[in-house]
């Protein structure tokens, strides 16, 4: 066997570099980090092919002394922290004192600076762990950092490399992640000499908006929500913006980019009820919390993070989004919206509603001459609905609810938010008329929502059933499954599993909720007990429960072809207006359309 022998300094830091700096992109992320931690107001990035060649990122902010030059190359030097309590708190982005001391071992790096107060600039090298004197030199202010020929002295990992247009995307990627966490700062980023983003500085939402575009600012809505010292704003995008890949998901906490599997299943839950199958939802979000409540000190690359009240920070993030996507928004707030825009919903109460007493519908009335107008129309639906209502008869499982509509003397007021009926086009859709214009109803995908939720509420009111199981279910159990069944017997109750150790090694599923009893018994406790051990006991069976109410839902809302009366139709927008999360159906498709009367002037030229 060898004898220990201690490692060179320029292997330990090449070692380290592995960790902090993988790529450009790596690099680039360091660099543009301690930029914002000196206090920038202005950034500039240059790159030539894809940032292997030469890194450059100069500043404004408050430079480094002479004297601190040769520092700021050593590792574990660092002016952001000085003691453990300053750890257990970091509020800055960078704090270990690693970065330029790892990406001095693997690539060619000159730092020019000039602190405030001195008469001028000063430059250091350092290559191969060699660091030159500090020399004079010329900048106005700040500091700029460049790093040329990345891995020249690696070849096994410089070959790993992908071509300079795949690292340029990644190292655009890193620009934008940190121009969204600091959206007070200017920033700009070339490459091969062309501007290829620039930012100026402005407030988040405008920041926001300006980098993920305009098609994401129409499908997307605003976020602002606070409990104690925990605050989560941002944007969250509707279903109908949904990607096939996670690359429209930004999370950052206390300003810094993370991919945390806590934040990540918060948004998942909170998306569940609305976009199913392998789209993934658009977001951009910004969680504030004391830093004393957060462990950041996780990876090298700082992307994880660990909450010290996990599931407190996961119940604030799924029900803050949750009321996000749930809340209705009237058509009235933007009248010129185009029509390829999400529409959103409005939250208006509605009058009662009372179930259809037909087992076929009523033929919907002609109505050609009437010329009614929007605030005129509730006396001759009125008049439709006593005189076209059929005798009782047993109701039908796929019938839309019917509308009371105000009695004689009632006084009516302004016409509600979707407006009246028109009429039913193509068998699917509905068609009415509100104070903007044209509103487009897909009447199956509306009545899909309604259905769901009425379900959810239902089942929300009582006890889960159980289903017994004639011959119980004997798996083998991790000793984290075995403590989770333990600790949490009363809630898996509730949520309706039984579940008990027979064995130090195997647990025995007894019962389980009566919904899923065709579910496979063993994956499903064991899904369960995970996601207790992790997140609790609340969201648990949601999942499952909630898939199958969606599916109940889709087959009994009402059907294509299905022919409606003006009452079925009119009660169907009713009860669309005070309904959660109508926007969209249980698939994330958009349920309703606005079209206002601008944008029909504008499809037939009028006042041209």
């Amino acid at each position: 066997m060898s004898a220990i022998r201690l490692l060179p300094d320029l292997l330990i830091s090449q070692i380290a570099a592995g960790e902090v700096v993988e790529r450009p992109a790596s690099a680039l992320k360091e660099l543009l980090e301690n930029a914002l931690d000196a206090g920038a107001t202005e950034i500039r990035v240059d790159l030539e092919e894809g940032g292997i060649k030469t890194i450059r990122v100069a500043d404004d902010g408050t430079g480094i002394a002479r004297a601190d030059l040769p520092l700021a190359l050593a590792r574990h030097a660092t002016s952001k922290i000085e003691s453990l309590a300053d750890l257990e708190r970091v509020a800055s982005l960078g704090f270990r004192g690693e970065a330029l001391a790892s990406i001095a071992s693997v690539a060619r790096v000159a730092i020019t600076s000039r602190a405030s107060g001195e008469p001028h600039a000063w430059r250091i090298a350092a290559q191969d762990g060699a660091v030159s004197k500090a020399e004079p030199a010329a900048l106005n202010r700040g500091t700029v950092v460049e790093a040329h020929d990345l891995f020249f002295n690696t070849p096994a990992r410089r070959k790993f490399l992908k071509t300079p247009a795949t690292e340029y995307a990644h190292c655009l990627d890193a620009f934008t992640r940190l121009a969204l966490a600091r959206p007070q700062v200017a920033m700009t980023l070339s490459h091969n000499g062309r501007i290829a983003a620039r930012y100026p500085a402005q407030d988040w939402q405008a920041r926001a908006l300006a980098v993920l575009g305009d098609d994401f600012a129409r499908h997307a809505r605003l976020i602002d929500e606070a409990a104690g010292d925990i605050h989560l704003s941002g944007w969250v995008g509707l279903p109908a913006y949904s990607k096939a890949s996670r690359d429209a998901q930004f999370i950052f906490v206390n300003g810094r980019f993370v991919r945390d599997k806590l934040l990540a299943h918060a948004t998942r839950e909170a998306y569940r009820d609305i976009l199913h199958g392998s789209r993934y939802p658009a977001y951009c979000l910004f969680l504030q919390l004391d830093p004393a409540r957060v462990d950041v000190n996780v990876h090298p690359a700082k992307t994880e993070v660990r909450f010290r009240d996990s599931q407190a920070v996961h119940r604030f993030v799924f029900h803050a989004l949750e009321r996000a996507l749930g809340r209705q928004e009237s058509a009235a707030s933007d009248p010129a919206r185009s029509p390829d825009a999400a529409a959103r919903n409005p939250g208006t109460p509605a009058p009662d509603f009372i179930r259809a007493t037909t087992a076929s519908p009523s033929p919907a009335p002609r109505q050609e001459n009437l010329g009614l107008a929007v605030a005129e129309p509730t006396a001759y639906y009125r008049m439709v609905a006593e005189a076209l209502a059929p005798p009782p008869s047993p109701q039908s499982s796929d019938e839309a609810p019917t509308l009371r509509y105000p009695a004689k003397g009632e006084e009516e007021t302004s016409a509600p938010p979707l407006g009246y009926a028109l009429a039913q086009l193509a068998g699917i859709y509905v068609l009415a008329e509100n104070a903007q214009g044209l509103v487009v109803v897909d009447m199956h995908a509306a009545h899909e929502r309604i259905l769901y939720e009425r379900l959810k509420a239902a089942l929300g009111t009582r006890q889960v059933a159980m289903q017994p199981l004639l011959v119980p279910v004997v798996f083998a159990a991790t000793a984290k499954e075995m403590a989770a069944a333990e600790a949490h017997h009363d809630a898996l109750l509730e949520l309706g599993l039984e579940l008990s150790a027979v064995s130090p090694t195997h647990l025995a599923l007894r019962a389980l909720p009566a919904m899923l009893k065709d579910a496979d018994a063993e994956t499903l406790a064991r899904e369960i007990l995970q996601e207790i051990a992790e997140f609790g006991a609340s969201q648990a069976i949601a999942a499952r429960r909630n898939e199958l109410l969606a599916t109940l839902a889709c087959h009994g809302a009402v059907r294509a072809n299905r022919k409606l009366s003006l009452p079925e139709m009119n009660a169907l927008l009713r009860d669309m207006e005070h309904t959660l999360r109508a926007d969209q159906c249980n698939h994330g498709r958009p349920t309703w359309f606005q079209l206002s009367v601008n944008d029909l002037d504008k499809m037939f030229m009028r006042g041209k």
